[in-house]
């Protein structure tokens, strides 16, 4: 069982920017398919951006150009940059881990863009 604990969000204004973390427990983390999605009020889990084994990145169109996905193995420890938010960037994060068949998410973590 891999635990994932996520830091970073909390209330920012519009144009600003946050810096998530999520630090894995395991000791094969370099291995991982890790990335970020958000969950708003009312709608479905959807995906932010993912970084492989060897870093190369995927995001959501929604996000290009403003978030950055990044790793640092000798850490154990996913990032997403986020820059430039708009109050459509408002949801709960999740950090996700994913290896071969097995899959772990950590608890989320808030963060809500606004005036």
């Amino acid at each position: 069982q891999v635990q994932l604990v996520e830091s970073g969000g909390g209330l920012v204004q519009p144009g600003g920017s946050l810096r998530l973390s999520c630090t894995a427990s395991t000791s094969i983390f370099s291995l991982y398919v890790m990335g970020w999605y958000r969950q708003a009020p009312g709608r479905q889990r959807e995906l932010v951006a993912t970084i492989t084994s060897g870093s190369s990145t995927n995001s959501a169109d929604s996000v290009k150009g403003r978030f950055t996905i990044s790793r640092d193995n000798a850490k154990k420890t996913v990032y997403l940059q986020m820059n430039s938010l708009q109050p459509e960037d408002t949801a709960v994060y999740y950090c996700n881990a994913g290896i071969a068949t097995k899959n772990y998410w950590g608890q989320g973590t808030q963060v809500t863009v606004s005036s």
